[in-house]
């Protein structure tokens, strides 16, 4: 498990230090405040861990991890990645299970990291990024500007993503809670996602009829996928998983069903982070907390900096959670009236 995230001039990121984490991690704040980027930056340093050393990989850690960084964030050189004005290198730290995975470079750095540590075992499970917009429906066309163009356009959250969705299904039994999950997302799809080999098309199959999936609703491919990747294997229960804006064309019903399925899957084992601006994401979470008495360590962006807290112990000081409350208070004032 992932104990503590450490960055100083990552981007907007230019000073990150998020300790004692949970089986759930949320991380709030307004658009363009660094949410997705902090995810990002988890998954590139996550990734190449899963790939190092992994079957006949012949690549250092060093030279996974310059690729992965310039395919996920699509600069055009690493070294633009070290935040503007910025007078000291990039570093990060994840620590995975007590050890330290760190590395560091300047502005100036093309393709060759040379300052990285690894005190990592090579990880065989596999981490996952969903981003915010749907995939499915786009799966052909990622895999073929990547595969085949080599072009930017689609980063390596999204490929990663495609890859994995391509693993066929696998029989036999599942673990107890990925199945008992897998049961309660079809439930809330009223179906299930298939990926016709015939046609080389997902659809989305409710009784005996069938629907492509461009017309299916962006909510209904968002839970599928969680449900595909737990049908093929992909996942298992040492696998983290980065969701970003998992209220994404959701209604608040089926955000906290979700959020329920969330934490039975990291009560197996799963690690989770989460980056959101909704108010009913960090409600559910505050439930969840509450009743099963976990730490969700949450990090919140203000005007200023970074501010951790705990679930736990309540809601946390937020605008986005001030201004739901001031909405409210003006609904129930004019109700009132």
């Amino acid at each position: 498990m992932i104990n503590q995230i450490k960055l100083d001039n990552f981007g907007p990121l230019t000073g990150i230090n998020w300790s004692a984490l949970g089986k759930i991690n949320l991380i709030i704040g307004g658009n363009g405040s660094g949410k997705t980027f902090l995810l990002k930056a988890i998954y590139s340093s996550l990734r190449t861990l899963e790939d190092t050393k992994r079957g006949n990989e012949q690549r250092s850690a060093s030279e996974i991890l310059a690729d992965k960084l310039y395919w996920t964030f699509q600069a055009e050189k690493i070294g633009d990645l070290v935040s503007k004005g910025a007078q000291a290198p990039l570093s990060s730290v994840l620590t995975v299970d007590n050890l330290d995975f760190s590395y560091s470079f300047g502005k100036d750095t093309s393709k060759q990291i040379s300052s990285l540590e690894n005190q990592v075992p090579p990880r065989a499970s596999n981490s996952v990024f969903l981003p915010a917009k749907e995939v499915l429906s786009l799966h052909q066309v990622i895999l073929k500007s990547r595969e085949q163009d080599k072009v930017f356009g689609f980063d390596d959250t999204y490929f990663d993503l495609a890859k994995a969705l391509r693993i066929s299904p696998s029989k036999g039994k599942n673990y107890k809670e990925f199945a008992q999950s897998r049961t309660k997302l079809e439930e809330i799809l009223g179906g299930v996602v298939a990926y016709d080999e015939a046609s080389g098309r997902w659809l989305f199959v409710k009784g005996r009829h069938k629907f492509p999936i461009g017309v299916t609703a962006e909510g209904i491919k968002k839970i599928a996928i969680l449900d595909t990747l737990l049908g093929n294997r992909y996942l298992d229960t040492q696998s983290v998983v980065l969701i970003d804006e998992p209220e994404s064309a959701l209604h608040p019903t089926a955000i906290a069903q979700l959020l329920d399925i969330v934490a039975m899957l990291a009560e197996r084992g799963i690690q989770f982070f989460m980056a959101s601006h909704s108010y009913f994401v960090v409600k559910k979470l505050f439930l969840i907390a509450q009743e099963r008495g976990w730490s969700i360590p949450v990090i919140s962006a203000t005007d200023s900096d970074w501010v951790c807290d705990d679930l736990k112990h309540g809601m946390p000081d937020n605008p986005i959670i001030a201004e739901s409350i001031r909405l409210y208070q003006q609904e129930v004032e004019l109700a009132l009236q």
